[in-house]
């Protein structure tokens, strides 16, 4: 071969250390520095650092496949497989092909008009490895740019989410850190003032309403209150062969890089030894560790203690499953029952978010509207929830058959559905009746806070517990005022 193989290129230059470098300049960033030492948000943070990392690299990987890199580096990698003798009878061609999408263009033709004719062996290598050099710097370049571009997107994001977690402060439940880490994870969406003024008016509110607040804590204990060994997780170290990716493993190569490693070195590297004049180059090559080697990668095995959680008979930390809160959107729950229905919602979220839990509500009247307020905008859709203004008549039916569809699913194991109403509506199906037992049976459980003195009892009797909060209107006067 006349030159180096340079069809993976933009991977070797990804993995070259840019991307470290420039997760090492944002924590430098007195902000970031700062936020990162908050023992709640700074693991977040350094999560959100490394998963960026990841989803960068495949970004600028694929900078090299824009159309025209990929036709120089398939034309790189045609004459690189040519002889001497052909090389030079294909140069002016070669040359004129370069000229309309190549930065290499120039060079390659003051290159030609130096060599005047002379078909000198080693001035075809030469050429193939400054051409090799020039590819290498257009895509580190191209790289560069996207990488920037990622960067200034990234500190946007990171500046948004500290604002915003600065801003909830005020709002949320203080001193406890898998909150606020989580907290820190629903932060990437910008609240405006209305926003952050609405879920201080509902915390006020909450914080008044003792009783809503009790209410919230045991709906909150009640998931490790199951007797279900296959849920009791205890957390264990094991000692266990590990498998990890290696560049010493020599399982397959992948690809080509700038090296010192002998054993590895490219067949072409050693054409510089055949020549006494060209010796020096060679070993000034291997000092500077530039020597073309193939690049490596397998698995290696190592012994490692691995944490694991398990299930264990005795009583340890139990998986809790989401909350999935249906809130009473009617017109018989405005006022005074509404506000209430929302200040509970907003308290068995901030449940959720130190438990690490997730957390959805519905709102249904006629029809429903669903929320998920442990998501990654999840601030933004607890902002949207609270303000909306219950109005319209009462269905329970494709509320509560929606949240049955939801229970089926593994990923609602050991949920807890709490139903917030006046509960002044007519008895369920018996179909439905039926599938609310079943899933009874599958350690889900099924909550009732009725908000009204005329609930219809038979209806509130389809619930595992039930919670009346009803105070009378002296109780609300001294509490609101």
């Amino acid at each position: 071969m006349l030159g180096a193989d340079g069809l993976n290129l933009a991977l070797m230059i990804a993995d070259s250390g840019i991307i470290d470098a420039a997760v090492n300049d944002l924590m430098g960033r007195s902000q970031v520095m700062m936020m990162a030492e908050h023992r709640g948000v700074g693991t977040s943070m350094r999560k959100h650092l490394l998963k960026w990392r990841s989803q960068v690299r495949d970004r600028i990987t694929k900078v090299g496949q824009t159309e025209r890199l990929q036709q120089e580096i398939a034309l790189y990698q045609e004459v690189i497989h040519w002889d001497e003798a052909h090389f030079f009878e294909q140069l002016p061609e070669l040359v004129k092909q370069l000229e309309w999408h190549s930065p290499f263009y120039r060079k390659a033709r003051k290159l030609m008009e130096k060599n005047k004719g002379q078909d000198n062996p080693m001035f075809a290598h030469f050429f193939c490895a400054e051409w090799y050099q020039s590819l290498k710097n257009a895509i580190r370049q191209a790289q560069v740019l996207e990488l920037e571009a990622n960067k200034e997107k990234l500190l946007a994001d990171l500046y948004q989410r500290m604002e915003t977690v600065r801003n909830m402060k005020n709002v949320t439940e203080s001193g406890d850190e898998r909150s606020i880490g989580r907290l820190w994870d629903m932060a990437s969406a910008k609240l405006s003032r209305t926003d952050l003024t609405v879920m201080k008016r509902h915390a006020h509110f909450l914080s008044k309403q003792k009783g809503l607040q009790e209410i919230a804590d045991q709906l909150g204990r009640m998931a490790s209150d199951v007797d279900d060994p296959s849920l009791n997780l205890s957390p264990t170290e094991d000692v266990a062969m590990v498998e990890e990716r290696s560049d010493q493993a020599t399982d397959d190569i992948v690809g080509v890089h700038e090296s010192d490693d002998l054993n590895k070195i490219l067949p072409n590297e050693t054409l510089f030894l055949t020549y006494p004049e060209l010796e020096v180059v060679f070993y000034k090559r291997l000092i500077d560790k530039r020597l073309m080697n193939y690049q490596t990668q397998g698995k290696s095995r190592t012994l490692r203690k691995v944490k694991t959680r398990k299930p264990d008979q005795k009583q340890a930390d139990v998986e809790k499953g989401p909350f999935i809160v249906c809130l009473d959107a009617s017109g018989s729950m405005s006022g005074f029952p509404e506000q209430c229905a929302k200040a509970l919602a907003y308290a068995l979220m901030q449940i959720a978010l130190a438990e690490d839990r997730d957390c959805y509500v519905m709102l249904f009247s006629t029809e429903f509207i669903t929320y998920e307020l442990t998501r990654q905008d999840g601030l933004r859709e607890a902002s949207d929830f609270l303000s909306y203004s219950f109005h319209g008549g009462t269905d329970f039916e494709p509320v509560i058959l929606h949240a049955i569809e939801l229970m089926g699913q593994s990923r609602y194991r050991n949920a807890d559905l709490v139903l917030v109403s006046d509960f002044i509506a007519p008895n369920q199906h018996e179909d439905v009746v039926e599938q609310v037992e079943r899933l009874k049976q599958q350690h889900n459980r099924f909550h009732a806070v009725c908000l009204s003195r005329f609930g219809n009892p038979e209806l509130v009797s389809l619930f595992d517990h039930c919670w009346h909060y009803h105070p009378n209107w002296i109780g609300r006067l001294v509490k609101r005022w």
